[in-house]
Order: C-alpha cells, then structure tokens, then sequence
C-alpha cells in the first residue's frame, strides 16, 4: 500500500517546494495536477510539452516520489461547448505526456449541468447526459491507445455519474480496455445514503474488479441536514472496515488522502498506515 496526496494539497507552489514539502511530511507519491500547484503551466492544452514535462518526470523520481495518477479534470456536459472542447484538450496533452511525468493514468470527474459548480441538476441524471459523458471519454480513450495511456473515470453522487451503477453504465458503453476507476465512497454519499457507505464500497469493489487504480480517502460527519468532509479518523467511517476491504482487494493499493491540508497531513498518514498494518 503507498499512500499519496494531490501535489496541490501540499499548500505550497512549485516543483521544488512541493518536493521538500513531500520529503519533510514522509510522502513517497502524488496525485499530479500540475496546473493547480505550477503557476507557469497553465490550464490550456499548449501549457504541457516534451520539456517541462520531462523536467517535471524526472524532478519527481530523482526525489524518489511515484505518481499513480494525472489529474486533468473537465466538465463533459458543460454548457459553454468551447470549454468541453478546451477540456478534452487539456486531458489530451496530459495522455500524451503523461509517461514523461511519471505515469500513464490521467482522470476526470464525469462532470455536472451546473457548470463550475459541479454540484447536483437534475439533467445530470438524464440519458443525454450519460451519452455526453460516453462520447467524451470513449475519444479520449481512443486517443489514449496511441500513447499507452490510460483514462480514469471517477463518479460522483452531484455528477453524471452519480452511482456506482451509472458509471459501470459509461464504461460498458465506452467499451475500452483502458479505461480505469478512481474510487472515492464520500463522493457517492449523500444526506439518504450516508449509512450504506460500506455497501457503497463493496459494490464498487466487486463492480469495478481489476479496474481500480486509486482510491480517494476522506471522512466525514453529519451535520445541519448535509454531509461535511473531514480528515481521515475524525469522521463517521469505520476506517478498520474500509481498509480491511480494500487492502483484500489489493494490497498494493495507493491511498489518496484527497482534501487532506495542513496540520492533518502527517497525522493522517500515521493513522492510516496504523489500521492498514492492524487489518
């Protein structure tokens, strides 16, 4: 098991300062979403090239730090039609260069009618939507075979794949070997579901079987009528039982302790690799 976390959670910008950040906390691999913690590589398709990129690869391995997964997440049913196209992309010149970064996995979120928001429409739960987000990811898949690449998928309760049910929908749809899954439980659950979460977890376990390649990990509580995430062992979920599962579903599972900042870094990490090891 490695655990990870995206290199903008780190709190600092830059490559270098992320490096020292990751090498002081004990992390050994990042989610890498270069445009939200490098501010001389913005979020266009022209930012990424054969140089910085395999500047960025090799900044990374010499510091001994994996990556498991590229983030270049997009809005498929976004209504500004040039934004979806900006997206694609962007994702685009992340699956052509994402070898030279360290890794041959980049992934997005399936996307939501309330545009940057990202949040619950109920349009998103329509059959248009779902044959958007097909379209999207099956070009994207295809274009991925050219490089060896691989696209993963992530769904969402607020998203158009807003179950586990739905996202197995888009990829029997899409139909393509190189298509992977980022699991995240706390993104499915809402204020009627939130109780099942371990239900939740084995259904996307057996579903998705062979085609996980990250788990997020977050926690959470329920407060005021919402859910509200929080740090890894303050919430509400039974962390032996997650883990438990997941470590026998693969032992080499990387961790991603996504939203996880600041003060909670180290202490999470302790407390994570102490119920993996007692499982």
């Amino acid at each position: 098991m490695t655990i990870a976390f995206r290199t903008h959670d780190l709190g600092v910008k830059g490559l270098d300062s992320a490096i020292e950040k990751a090498r002081n906390c004990g992390i050994s691999a990042v989610q890498l979403v270069v445009y939200k913690f490098m501010d001389e590589i913005k979020y266009s398709p022209e930012a990424l090239n054969c140089d910085n990129s395999s500047a960025i690869g090799s900044a990374l391995c010499k510091a001994g730090i994996s990556v498991p997964l590229i983030g270049a997440y997009f809005n498929p049913v976004h209504s500004d039609k040039l934004k979806v196209e900006n997206g694609k992309a962007v994702f685009k010149s992340y699956l052509k260069y994402s070898k030279n970064l360290g890794c041959n996995i980049v992934g997005s979120e399936t996307g939501s009618y309330n545009d940057d928001k990202w949040t619950y429409n109920p349009k998103n739960r329509t059959e248009e939507a779902l044959d958007k987000v097909i379209a999207a990811f099956k070009e994207l898949a295809e274009y991925a075979k050219g490089f060896g690449a691989y696209v993963g998928m992530e769904g969402a309760a607020g998203h158009v794949c807003w179950n586990v049910a739905t996202l197995k929908r888009a990829v029997d749809a899409i139909d393509a070997d190189n298509i992977k899954i980022i699991f995240d439980i706390y993104n499915y659950l809402d204020g009627t579901n939130y109780k099942s979460y371990l239900d939740i977890l084995d259904e996307g376990l057996k579903t998705f079987a062979g085609r996980i390649a990250v788990f997020h990990l977050k926690d959470c509580v329920f407060e005021d009528g919402r859910l509200k995430q929080v740090a890894p062992g303050s919430g509400m979920f039974d962390y032996k039982e997650i883990l438990k599962r997941i470590k026998a579903y693969d032992k080499n599972a990387y961790l991603v302790l996504e939203g996880t900042v600041g003060s909670d870094i180290v202490p999470c990490i302790e407390f994570v690799n102490s119920v993996w090891e007692n499982v």
